[in-house]
Order: structure tokens, then sequence, then C-alpha cells
């Protein structure tokens, strides 16, 4: 392998006969690749070739599968975007960064790691993106171009929302995520932008040759919610078709520990019920991935009809699953398979790799489990560059090459609560929580986990197997800085009475930051809208507030004058009072 890197590295200067000695008898001389990287947002099992839900519709995946290897047992690094995405793109897995949940921000936690983009600028080639990669940034420094441009830090172009929401679902309160809608738009795919623009923009780069390889990543940003897509991609779902999701079972939770019997049922779940539209969040999210699903084939389209095709690595993974009603559960988050197992695609032509010289088998299905945090090591070794040490997954060279290899390995998926894990194994996966609890299934019997086997003696021994797998230690969790915390916005004082708490949700916490030059003070309004209260904030200092969804705090000045109010929404928030 070094001899072939070294020939990819100096050209012209280096022997055919010595190059022979690391190819494949009969292959082209390995060249340096071009990657496509192309990621989908909360996508699930429900494809094709995968057979998550008997009615999806995904040409486009399928054929994509068909034509290199498909991992069918892919399984995401943590049941977030924000920690998947962090460790696909850093390649260090959440145990060892710190970095577990949504609210924390990449660049605190991990201020100077390498992204996967900027890894192979580093090594000569042109990196360029469009849509959703990161969590809600772009990382600017990381990448020579992006669309939308990469200075703003917004990785969204414009996208058609209806102009009155909620379209189809009710807000249930203040807990609700604002998102959690779904329904048909009246536009055309250039109308509606979002992922249509995305794709646009990928696909004029595939259509020209370029001075460097390439690193070109395509984040498509559907089936994440809202579910609102042109009308004509829910027109092959009638409602009155819908079939539930396989894997929901009555009563599921029967069998499980405290621990899980607290992961599952979510009021989404409970409130999507009550207000009948379970069918009509199907059809959304099917809607949606039949969507996302024709604007991949945009951009295989794009790669097929031009000069990049017989020189560019594809990927294609989606960074986690998504419950719609099994365990009772609506969203993400959980250990399950239904949020842990997602499409992993790779295709390599052949002749190009030094690492793989003969390329994919077409139509290859891998059943070992693997973890999306091996995709940087994978990328770096198929594009012949050199190792980057601090990796935490193995390479898929080995499965890339023959399907069936022999692998030691599991793939593991870390929740918010550091401890909290699930492992997927080749037919079996256990769920190990931070507090002691277990869960454990036999999945090529049981693929929708129905039955918890883990208080069975019978099965100690296996239980015992999969405890030697769990990590030694885990890094703490980086609490995120308070000025990097979503900011509630500030509401001025106005003749307009100032509205009554509604608390609805768990407790958190708000940072109150007095701006102002002299001190200001707290009022809690309670339920019948009498201000309460609850000290004195000094100026420029923080104080840090438990609160609830739906609570109001008002703020007045030292002799009592209102200065205006927050409304608290459904996380951990800052809340800025503004300068004089």
């Amino acid at each position: 392998m070094k001899k072939t890197t070294t020939a990819a590295a100096l050209g012209c200067l280096i022997s055919l006969s010595a190059l022979a000695e690391t190819t494949a008898v009969n292959s082209p001389a390995p060249t340096t690749p071009n990657v496509l990287f192309i990621a989908m947002d909360d996508l699930n099992n429900w494809i094709g070739c995968m057979g998550g839900h008997p009615q999806t519709i995904t040409p486009n995946l399928d054929r994509l599968a068909k034509s290199g290897v498909m991992f069918s047992n892919a399984h995401c690094a943590a049941p977030a975007c924000n920690p998947s995405r962090s460790a696909i793109m850093t390649g260090l897995s959440p145990h060892h960064s710190g970095l577990y949940e949504n609210g924390q921000k990449m660049r605190e936690v991990m201020p100077d790691n390498t992204l996967l983009s900027q890894y192979f600028r580093d090594h000569g080639y042109w990196a360029s993106g469009s849509g959703k990669i990161l969590h809600y940034f772009i990382d600017a420094h990381s990448w020579d171009e992006y669309y939308p441009k990469k200075e703003d830090e917004n990785p969204f172009p414009r996208t058609l929302y209806p102009e009155t929401r909620p379209l189809s679902l009710p807000r249930g309160g203040p807990w609700q995520y604002v998102e959690t809608d779904w329904g048909p738009l009246d536009a055309t795919e250039e109308e509606y932008g979002g992922d249509w623009l995305v794709t646009k923009y990928i696909g004029e780069q595939l259509g020209k040759e370029h001075d460097k390889p390439f690193f070109l990543a395509c984040g498509i940003y559907r089936p994440h919610e809202p579910w609102f897509v042109p009308a004509k991609y829910f027109e092959p779902f009638p409602l009155e078709e819908i079939q539930l999701p396989p894997g929901y079972l009555e009563n599921d939770l029967d069998d499980l520990p405290p621990a899980g019997q607290r992961m599952g049922p979510n009021r989404y779940f409970a409130h999507i019920q009550e207000q009948g539209q379970w069918k009509q969040g199907i059809q959304g999210y099917l809607a949606s991935i039949h969507f996302a699903d024709a604007m991949l084939g945009r951009v295989l389209d794009a790669l097929e009809n031009g000069p990049n095709k017989n020189n560019t690595i594809v990927v294609l993974w989606s960074d986690h699953g998504w419950h719609l009603g099994e365990k009772e559960h609506w969203q993400k988050y959980t250990a399950w398979r239904a949020t842990t197992h997602i499409p992993l695609m790779v295709r390599v032509p052949d002749g190009i790799s030094p690492a793989l010289p003969q390329g994919t088998t077409a139509g290859s299905v891998c059943d070992q489990p693997v973890s999306l945090i091996s995709l940087y090591p994978t990328l770096v070794e198929l594009a012949g560059l050199p190792a980057k040490a601090d990796n935490s997954g193995p390479s898929l060279l080995p499965l890339l090459k023959d399907a069936e290899a022999d692998w030691d390995h599991v793939a593991i998926t870390y929740l918010s609560r550091p401890g909290s894990i699930g492992i997927s194994g080749t037919d079996w996966r256990y769920i190990h929580y931070a507090n002691g609890d277990e869960e454990l299934y036999n999945v090529e019997s049981d693929p929708y986990e129905w039955k918890n086997l883990a208080t069975l003696p019978e099965y100690a021994e296996k239980l015992a197997k999969f405890r030697t797998r769990v990590p030694a230690e885990f890094a703490p969790l980086v609490k995120a800085k308070i000025t990097s915390l979503y900011k509630i916005p500030w509401v001025a004082a106005s003749e307009k009475p100032v509205p009554a708490s509604k608390p609805d949700g768990g407790r958190f916490n708000v940072h109150f930051i007095n701006r102002r030059e002299n001190p200001v003070q707290l009022f809690w309004m309670d339920k019948e809208g009498k201000p309460v209260a609850r000290g004195t904030i000094e100026a420029g200092k923080v104080l840090a507030q438990l609160t609830s969804p739906g609570e109001t705090w008002q703020i007045a000045a030292h002799n009592g004058t209102p200065l205006g109010h927050f409304v608290v929404r459904d996380r951990e928030a800052q809340a800025v009072i503004p300068a004089d």
C-alpha cells in the first residue's frame, strides 16, 4: 500500500512495474479519487432495499445500493443530529470527545479537531458542499466553497413553507418542537427550493471537470421535520391506505426495565394519537422520503452524465433513524433499532483507489455490524491518504473488499447520558443504561425488539459477552457555554398585559443576562398573571433560574417600572436583557 500511495503522489516518476506490485491484475492504474459524500437527515430503514416499510418509494436509493456495497447492519454513533454528525466529521466517538447532545456546540467541545473535509483539503483536495452536513452550521474554514455561502454559517437555501402554521398538527404546548408538522404544498420542486437548490449546486459541480480531486458533500435535509414537500410526493400515499409501522406493538414496554420504560413513551406520540394524526404523520414521513429520494436521483444522474462518473467514490448515509410510534415513541434519542439502524452505501469504481484497485462489487450486501464512526478512516484509506491516528473507528476496507470478511467489531450508539449505550452485533443487540438497567434482543428472530431477553437466565452468557464491549471510560459531557444556548426573544414592555405562566413540561435552567448599567428585578408571572418577586440581577451579571416551558418572566427596573418579559420555550436557554 505504501508503494501505491507514493505512486499517487509522485505520478509519472514511478515505473509501471512498481505500481503493478500493489495493483490488482488487469485493473487500471489507481488515480486520486474524488469523493461524493451524501447525507440524508432523520432517515431510518424505511427504504426499499432495507424493507423497513412496505409502502416506501425509493428507486434511487435502491439503485445506488445495487451499484456498490450496502451495509444492512449499519448504525449511528448517536441518535441525535449533532453528536452523530460531529462524530462522522471528526472521526471521534462521543465517548472520546464528550459531545453527546444536540444542545452542545461542536467547536466548544472540539475547537481544534480537523473535519473530514479539511483533512482532504490538507492533502490536495478541493472541498465543497451544500446543505446540512454539520448541525446547523457550516464551519467555514473547513471548506473551499459552500452553498449557501460559507461565511453566513447557514447551510440552508431558501425553502417554501406554509404561510400559516401549524398546518396539520396543532401545538400541544410550549414543550412541542415547532417543526413537528406535515402536509402537501402546492408548489413545484424549483418553487419549493430547499433540497432542490442543494442538489442543483451539487449537480453543477459534478458536471464540471476540476483541476484538483474533489471532496463534495451533499446534505439532503428531508426527511427531517417539518414534513412539507410538494403535493406530488404525497399522491402515491392515499391516507386511507397508509399502513402503521411494522415495528409497532401495543404493550411493547411491559418487559422493559425502568430506564427503558422511561425512554419509550413521550408526549409527541400521545399528542399525535389524541389529534388523530398518526396516519397523517406516517404519510408525511413517506412523502418526505420519496422527495428526498428524488433529489438523490438528481445527484446520481448528474454524476452518471458528467465527466466524473468513473473516478468518484460515492458514500451515502443517514445520521440516525426515527420512531413513528414504535416503543410508544415519536422522534429519536433512543438506543433501539428504530433509531440506530440507518442506510449506509459505498460505491468505489475500479481502478481509482490505491487501497481497493478492483473497486467494490456491485450488489454486495454486508450484514456485519458497522458504525458511521468508520467513515472518516475508510475514506482516508480509500483515497490513499495518511491515516489519522485519533480516529475512533476501524476502517471498513476489509468489508468493502469482501462483504463476508471476518469482522471482530460491534457498532456502539451513545445516548445523551454518558454510560448509556446500545451495542449492535451481527444477530444480537444489547442496551446498557447508565443506571445499570439492561435489554437484550435476538434481532435475527425479533427484528423489532419486541422481546427483552435480558432477565432470562439462559442468556446470561450472551449478556456477559456484551458487557465486555461496554467502554471502560466515558468522557464527561461538555456543557455548552451560556452564550451559545438558544436565545429567548425579548418582548419589550407595552400597554398590553404580560401573559400568565402556563408551565407545561420538565424543568431546566434559563440564564438571565443583564446587559443594562443598573440592577433589574426578576418576577415570575403566576398562573393568574400576577408577578412574584424572584430576586435582583446586578448590572452585567447572570442569574440561572429553574423554570419550565410556557412560564413567563418579567423584568422591571430597580424602581419597579416594567421593562419587558420572556416566555420560556422548550429547552435550556439564555435570556438577554438588552442595554438601556
